[in-house]
């Protein structure tokens, strides 16, 4: 706790004595104490289990890479069979609540992106699927509640930045990818980890928030309704920042552009209530804390629809490919690309979404599903010699023993 403090008082300082000419790096690394990100990152330490063909021109490789707390995080990498080109751009994908690398919008961005030329990395948070002991999804174990809440909030934020983080550097080292393309896309609870993520990394180029993204003001959503450990306890340890929704963005227009796309009926971040008026407003004061508006981020709705993972749809992958320039896909290309209402695509492939999710149209008409037994990253006997490597349970036990070691 006494690191806590120290970092807090820290941050409130620098913030406090910014003036025109803020310290940037000095505020990203008060925020790293506050969170316990790790600096250096730990080794990548990378390791491949072999491939498969989810579809037709693609391949996925099932990889794992170190990350904080000596844990290792399991992976799917997507990019296009035989590609002749030297350097790709690459995508992050930080999955929602419950949401992991089997999830549909995880692995159908994986399949549509990678036949757009790009090498995308799909993973599970901590809890779920194979960082689960029993390799289940959509458990939530990072809701569970722990005590010390506050310090344990903020050590559970910490490690899901660091996987992202973690999942850049892999990229990064990787012979197909260039480093200076590398792009970060969030879902829901993946949009808040991608937000602190995009402010505090400066090796991402860009970031896209869907389903969320609206960092509001002390006692508003992130503040109160929405998850407490993960999101609740680290929004507000960063109120040293001020108006920490400014502050943040303007953190990341320093690294990069920056794109946040939402339903305008979106009940679980209610977006009816905070709106384009709200993001108008955010913009503006996120403008005044960066001193320009350069790469400040933009934002745009889907007309009446709800809560989900708008980057596999037509209009972000437009922005993406303004980006990070996809060598498959041109501009014209992609506005002539067919659509697939998502709920159909679901039913026809017995697959479980959300209303607000099945209401979507996402890009490409000829995306298969990928059956959950191919997206095992990790070899069953290796995976039952080294399971605590991986589990929520093994991370619990190093973080209550890291926090009281921190304790005055």
């Amino acid at each position: 706790m006494r690191s806590f403090r120290l970092a807090n008082v820290l941050l409130c300082a620098l913030v406090a004595s910014a003036g025109s000419h803020p310290d940037w790096d000095g505020i990203r690394n008060q925020i790293d104490g506050i969170l316990h990100i790790p600096r250096p990152l730990p080794a990548l330490e990378m390791k491949n289990y072999g491939k498969f063909s989810p579809a037709p021109g693609v391949d996925a490789e099932r990889v794992s890479y170190a990350t904080a707390y000596e844990l290792r995080v399991p992976a799917i990498v997507y990019h296009a069979a035989g590609a002749t080109i030297t350097k790709h751009p690459a995508l992050v994908i930080v999955n929602g609540h419950g949401g992991d690398k089997s999830s549909w919008y995880s692995y159908r961005s994986g399949i549509l992106y990678a036949r757009a030329g790009a090498v995308v990395l799909t993973y599970d948070p901590i809890g779920e699927f194979e960082r689960n002991s029993e390799r289940r999804s959509n458990t939530r174990q990072h809701d569970q509640t722990l005590e010390p809440q506050e310090e344990m909030g903020r050590r559970l934020s910490g490690l899901m930045v660091t996987d992202v983080m973690q999942a850049v550097a892999y990229l990064a080292k990787r012979p197909d990818v260039d480093p200076k393309r590398i792009a970060v896309l969030g879902y829901s609870m993946g949009s808040f980890v991608s937000a602190l993520t995009c402010a505090l990394d400066t090796n991402i180029d860009a970031c896209v928030l869907a389903g969320g993204g609206n960092l509001d003001e002390p006692g508003e959503h992130w503040d109160t309704a929405s998850a407490k450990m993960c999101e609740q306890v680290p929004y507000r340890a960063l109120t040293p920042l001020g108006d920490r929704g400014a502050m943040l963005y303007a953190l990341s227009a320093k690294r990069g552009p920056e794109l946040v796309f939402n339903g305008s009926s979106d009940a679980v971040v209610d977006t009816v209530h905070e709106g384009q008026s709200f993001f108008e407003d955010l913009r503006r004061r996120t403008v005044a804390q960066a001193g320009s508006a350069k790469d400040v981020f933009e934002f745009q709705f889907s007309a009446g629809t709800g809560h989900a993972p708008y980057f596999v749809t037509k209009p972000v992958a437009l922005w993406l490919e303004e980006k990070l320039k996809f060598p498959n896909w041109k501009r014209k290309q992609i506005e002539a690309m067919p659509e697939t209402r998502i709920g159909d695509w679901a039913n026809s492939n017995h697959i479980a979404v959300s209303a607000s999710e099945g209401a979507i149209l996402a890009l490409g008409a000829d995306v298969p599903a990928v059956s959950r037994a191919d997206l095992h990253a990790i070899p069953d006997a290796v995976w039952g010699a080294e399971q605590d490597s991986y589990i929520y349970e093994t991370w619990r036990e190093r973080a209550m023993t890291a926090a009281h070691s921190d304790a005055p």
